[in-house]
């Protein structure tokens, strides 16, 4: 027998929001036919939870909300329920390896936002999508406790994958490191990542994890894909994101997110497989 699904995780930019960064009216229509459907609805992003917060109201968010690829699970008033932060003396080799390697290096510290130079590529672009501008330091010596990401930046997006895969072979299982979008390569807390954000909200909500539905469009989306009962991967994403899902959806510039519900989740009664 299918199973039903009972919960769908989006994944946000490059899936919920255009390349713009905006929510079009038929993808806030989507959720809300969720919600009408009795199927929860939640977050999931690399981005920090204060970018999360103006998605709350149009997308009447009433559950947990992933920020930092779980590194830091919010309520929807953005208090916290859970924390993961990288391991204290490994923040100075994760910043010392992305440095030396050609990154660009952010650091999320508490609410903050790290960066050594204001005009390096992305800054402005991603002041504007969570909101807020960052700190500006000079540098990060001395900082250890409380990060919960670590970003390398670079427009060379065989650099980043490079680094990612050279992160994964000196840090292990010490550290989850992943592409959150072609330029970025996010470093959080090991079981900061994706897949536990699924195992997180089958807990909470009591649910099964073959009940969830996940939607995303990066690698870092791959972990939540092997861990719920229907996977789907945006139009735009690369060959390996859309091997790894079990349905494929248009891209987010041509309304992907909202046919993806439309289609897999109310238009089949959200059973896997249909």
């Amino acid at each position: 027998m299918r199973t039903r699904i009972r919960l769908l995780l989006a994944d946000v930019d490059g899936t919920l929001v255009t390349q713009d960064k905006a929510l079009t009216p038929r993808a806030v229509e989507a959720v809300h036919r969720l919600h009408d459907a009795g199927i929860v609805f939640a977050l999931t992003s690399g981005r920090p939870p204060r970018g999360m917060a103006m998605l709350v109201e149009p997308l009447r968010l009433q559950g947990p909300i992933a920020a930092f690829n779980g590194g830091e699970v919010v309520n929807p008033d953005m208090s916290v329920i859970q924390e993961r932060e990288i391991p204290g003396d490994l923040v100075p080799q994760v910043i010392a390896m992305l440095g030396s390697s050609g990154l660009d290096v952010w650091v999320y510290r508490g609410t903050d936002w790290l960066v050594r130079d204001p005009g390096a590529p992305h800054v402005d672009r991603e002041a504007s999508t969570v909101q807020f501008q960052p700190t500006v330091v000079e540098s990060y010596d001395g900082i250890e406790d409380g990060v919960a990401k670590i970003v390398g930046v670079s427009d060379d997006h065989d650099l980043v994958a490079s680094v990612a895969s050279a992160a994964h072979d000196r840090f292990g299982d010490h550290v989850s490191a992943a592409r959150s979008q072609p330029y970025y390569l996010d470093v959080t807390h090991p079981e900061a990542n994706k897949g536990h954000v699924v195992a997180f909200l089958a807990e909470w909500y009591g649910i099964a994890e073959a009940e969830i539905a996940t939607i995303g469009d990066q690698p870092n989306d791959v972990l939540m894909f092997a861990r719920s009962g229907l996977s789907i991967a945006m139009g735009q994403s690369d060959r390996d994101v859309q091997r790894a899902a079990r349905r494929v959806t248009a891209s987010n510039e041509e309304e992907g997110f909202a046919i993806a519900v439309e289609r897999f989740i109310l238009g089949a009664g959200g059973a896997p497989g249909a």
